[in-house]
């Protein structure tokens, strides 16, 4: 294995720590590196960071790195801050979850000036259930830490430091969370699982699990065993936000990464840590050099590697944009693609297909459509920004209009074919620090984008004045007429 430079970016993992001197790891992850906002040391007594760093630096193809007689060339780094307790060690005050993540973003990022993704594989299970999806401390916390603004607690309320500062956004992966505990009919109990706290945070990339992992073991043990899910479905460990109801809380996961399968013998019983049905990673000490990881935890590390990628191939990309790229490059499965088509022939609404965005996000995406738009995909990015409020009346001043270079003559030429227009829209919003705030709509994210399509025959002064009629009438108080995508 060959590191990649110091200078190149890393993923910044937020967990127990990391086991430095694994002989996978050591070489990716400097000293000076290594963090912890507990006690004095950063390094991993657990295991989990150590795993999930596996899978961060090696993604979901350590066996074939590990038996090819290749070099294989590394393009990011590791770094590693401490926020859970050993232990002998006392727990943090759950109103003080936003706070020790406030502290354990500030380390790395005053130690090394180099681009890194955080990854945060942690989480804990919502309150109640009359709070589902509503922002709490800790993921106020992240939304703020995400738009480049300082925050600080006051009890259970919060106070920005400082406005949003485009140089200073960070982009958080964070876990969807994992079910409590495994059911024959998986997809129901992960819709009943709600998605856990911070990971509803509206400006975080939240990764749920699905698997294609589906051959079971051979041994003796297991015969007549079978995994639960099928290959390409969600996998059983993963939580949802179909429980989040039609309230305006955003849809989580928002992607999907291999978090394994789960084994079961037909009646009570479930295995979730056989190696067949999990992601090889690399293990806690070295005369344990190979581990198994498996869960949204193992997808959130998956996902930040891509994350971590992408800066390495585009330097120039803001963390809104590298989030963008993940979104637009993935893909429900074949299976997926199924259960959406049946829950609309069902309900024939839209609100069918929002319900399986609750349970799928986006889809799956791979290194090769997020790194180089694959399919023969034109991707065109754009980098722009705009005050979107003026004055004190909250009004909308003006949008921004994008012209296409469209490759007319190709179209043309394609005559009846079907081509597909995928447009990605990512933005971090201002959170509201008040608590007062979060039980409105339009108060508690500080704006709301979207975007629209000039139709095949109206023109630009038409296009214009329909957007502008449609923003009117919802500054009015009225739902949106005609054609949105949002």
């Amino acid at each position: 294995m060959e590191p990649a430079d110091e200078a190149q970016p890393a993923v910044c993992h937020l967990d127990t720590g990391v086991a430095r001197n694994h002989l996978l790891l050591r070489d990716s992850l400097s000293e000076g590196d290594l963090h912890t906002v507990l006690g004095e040391s950063g390094f991993d007594h657990d295991g989990h960071g150590a795993r999930m760093a596996g899978v961060a630096l090696y993604g979901d193809g350590l066996d074939e790195a590990l038996i090819g007689g290749h070099v294989v060339q590394l393009r990011h780094r590791l770094e590693s801050v401490r926020i859970l307790p050993r232990e002998n060690e006392k727990d943090h005050d759950p109103l003080a979850y936003g706070d020790v993540t406030a502290q354990a973003v500030s380390l790395p990022e005053i130690a090394a000036p180099r681009q890194r993704v955080f990854c945060m594989p942690v989480s804990t299970v919502p309150d109640t259930h009359e709070t589902l999806g509503q922002p709490t401390l800790w993921s106020a916390t992240v939304d703020a830490l995400a738009a480049g603004s300082g925050v600080v607690r006051a009890g259970h309320e919060l106070h920005m430091l400082s406005a949003p500062d485009a140089d200073a956004a960070r982009l958080f992966f964070i876990a969807a969370g994992n079910t409590r505990s495994f059911n024959r009919d998986h997809l129901n109990h992960s819709d009943l699982s709600p998605v856990h706290d911070p990971a509803h945070s509206w400006n975080a990339l939240t990764v749920g699990a699905y698997t294609d992992l589906i051959e079971p073991p051979t041994d003796p043990g297991h015969e007549n065993w079978a995994p639960l899910a099928t290959k390409g479905e969600l996998s059983p460990h993963s939580s949802t936000s179909l429980l989040f109801g039609d309230r305006p809380w955003p849809a989580k996961p928002d992607i999907l990464m291999e978090g394994g399968n789960v084994l079961h013998d037909g009646g009570s019983l479930f295995e979730d840590d056989l190696s067949t049905l999990t992601v090889r990673t690399a293990g806690h000490h070295n005369d344990q050099v190979l581990a198994n990881a498996n869960a949204t935890s193992a997808a959130t590390a998956q996902a930040a590697r891509l994350g971590a990628l992408v800066m390495a191939n585009y330097p120039a990309y803001w963390p809104e944009t590298v989030r963008a790229l993940l979104v637009h490059g993935a893909e429900w499965t074949p299976v997926m693609r199924e259960q959406i088509n049946s829950e609309y022939k069902k309900n024939k609404n839209l609100t069918a297909r929002h319900r399986m965005l609750r349970r799928y996000g986006w889809g799956v995406p791979t290194e090769e459509n997020v790194l180089h738009s694959s399919n023969q995909a034109v991707t065109i990015v754009v980098q722009d920004e705009f005050t979107p409020f003026r004055g004190t009346d909250f009004k909308i001043p003006h949008f921004r209009f994008h012209d296409f270079p469209w490759p007319r003559e190709v179209l043309r030429d394609l005559v009846e074919a079907d081509v597909t227009l995928r447009v990605t829209l990512s933005y971090f919003i201002e959170p509201t620090a008040s608590r007062r705030g979060w039980r409105q709509r339009y108060q508690y994210k500080s704006h709301g984008l979207r975007f629209e399509l000039q139709g095949p025959l109206e023109s630009e002064t038409d296009f214009i004045q329909r957007v502008n009629r449609q923003a009117q009438s919802e500054e009015a108080g009225q739902r949106p007429s005609g054609p949105s995508l949002i």
